[in-house]
């Protein structure tokens, strides 16, 4: 469908003369700014792989040790089925948490220092973004310090078009400059996600919004005000919470997001100096300072790399134990697992998930404290393996179910209505080749490999798994999955 669309995309041709007479040609789209706008981010997911060679291109080795085989390149991943999962693996920091603390390190000129950064190719395009607005970026061991002495506006729109968190550079970057620009941020096209509520409390703050060349500029002095969000939105309310931090007077944010990341952010800036009360909670109270200070710290454990390991418990069977897991973090999850017949040991520290589903469940995606629709594929893949009919519904985002046509291909028996799956499971999946649309969606069908009769293997052809799990594949390795990332 969405190959079909990007065909339809209004794009006109241009020759370019290089040096030497060699010519090449350039598409640009030729819509208008509306449209753009509209469009981009299906345009984007499709052409993810081509801004990944414009990550670090000559800085790399620097910024990144080549921990894996595989880095993040764009791989192949080839999954037979084996014995129950057992050991014990460490839970790396969270990708949604670190992404908005590296933009948060646009606030000062003061260094922040993160122990232990994941190496991820969203935390590298967004490491590329902020560097191109003036941060220094170096890489300490397993750890990163930002320092942004001088801020400035960034000049290509190449990193923002890599990752959905390039939207953040927005609140920090006005708040400290007086201006912003970004354009239209990638990221999976799992669905609409325009950035209208951030721009909502931009203007809100005293921000006047323009849209020119295909970015998006504001510029103003903030401050302070109420702000209602018509959505729960993590985005928003991380990108207006770091503008607040140095708006003049008090800033109130209704409906704010709850998210673990929110009070993660929160926490942060805290240790940098903001002045923040009711993270955590629907209503978010900022008290603009002057001048943050720089800080060192340690962002929390990624729920949904626990999560999805749990999941591959559930799927394959066994015993394994997550170090670093906040069972806090993932309630609605291990519930729903503790349904179906996993069992899950909490300990300080960390869990434990023993033996594997066994009966059907239904899955209801919500805003946090609710069920995880970056969980939802993996679970489905846990529903695929469970006899009996298991019932999805997603709130979230309208197209969340691109791994059923995947799965299927498997052999599974899913049926989907608008945003409700309904998998009858208990089939036997058998292996096969499959395509990889997004991130949760290819770990997910990773997972299903495990249990698959013969060999999967599973195209991550725009590089998605590697945006969100830092060496997956080793991580399963190390529980006793038969997975291997091909040259």
């Amino acid at each position: 469908m969405f190959n079909g669309f990007l065909h339809t995309l209004p794009v006109e041709r241009r020759t370019q003369v290089l040096q030497g007479g060699e010519t090449r040609q350039k598409r640009r789209f030729a819509g208008t700014p509306a449209a753009f706008f509209r469009d981009f981010p299906l345009f984007c997911h499709s052409h993810f792989r081509l801004c990944l060679p414009l990550i670090f291109p000559d800085r790399s080795e620097r910024l990144w040790s080549d921990k894996s085989e595989g880095g993040s390149e764009l791989a192949t991943f080839e999954v037979e089925s084996g014995a129950p999962l057992m050991g014990e693996a460490t839970v790396h920091p969270a990708k949604n948490a670190v992404l908005p603390i590296i933009t948060a390190s646009l606030l000062t000129d003061g260094a922040l220092h993160v122990p232990d950064m994941p190496e991820l190719a969203d935390v590298r395009a967004l490491c590329e973004l902020v560097g191109e607005c003036g941060c220094d970026v170096r890489r300490e061991g397993d750890g990163m310090t930002f320092q942004t002495r001088t801020p400035t506006l960034p000049s290509s729109a190449h990193a923002m078009r890599c990752t959905r968190a390039s939207v953040l550079i927005m609140g920090p970057l006005l708040a400290r400059l007086g201006s912003a620009r970004v354009t239209m941020p990638g990221g999976c096209a799992i669905g609409q996600r325009p950035i209208d509520l951030h721009l909502k409390g931009m203007a809100a703050l005293g921000a006047e919004i323009v849209n020119r060349q295909g970015f998006v500029e504001l510029r103003g002095t903030l401050r302070g005000g109420v702000i209602y969000l018509d959505l729960p939105s993590v985005g928003a309310t991380e990108n207006i919470m770091m503008a607040a931090s140095l708006a003049d007077g008090v800033t109130r944010i209704e409906n704010a997001a709850k998210e673990p990341e929110i009070v993660d952010l929160a926490q942060c800036l805290s240790a940098m100096g903001a002045q923040i009360q009711g993270a955590g909670t629907g209503t978010l109270v900022v008290r603009g300072v002057k001048r943050l200070h720089g800080a060192v710290y340690q962002p929390i454990p990624d729920r949904i790399e626990a999560g999805t390991l749990c999941c591959a418990a559930a799927v394959a069977g066994g015993n394994i134990l997550l170090r670093g897991a906040r069972p806090e973090h993932m309630r609605a999850l291990l519930f729903k697992l503790q349904e179906a017949g996993t069992v899950i040991s909490e300990f300080p520290g960390g869990l434990r998930v023993r033996g594997k589903a066994q009966w059907p469940m239904e899955v209801r995606t919500m805003s946090y404290p609710g069920f995880p629709t970056d969980l939802q594929a993996p679970m489905m893949v846990v529903a695929c393996n469970t006899p009996g009919t298991s019932v999805f519904l997603e709130t979230i985002f309208e197209n969340r179910f691109m791994h059923v046509p995947e799965l299927t291909r498997m052999g599974a028996s899913i049926r989907v209505e608008d945003r409700v799956a309904v998998i009858e499971g208990g089939y036997p999946l058998q292996g096969a080749q499959v395509g990889c649309p997004d991130l949760r969606s290819g770990a997910a069908l990773i997972l299903a490999g495990l249990t698959a009769e013969g060999v999967t293997r599973v195209e991550d052809a725009q590089g998605h798994i590697d945006r969100g799990y830092e060496r997956f594949d080793q991580t399963l390795s190390s529980l006793g999955a038969r997975v291997r990332r091909l040259p």
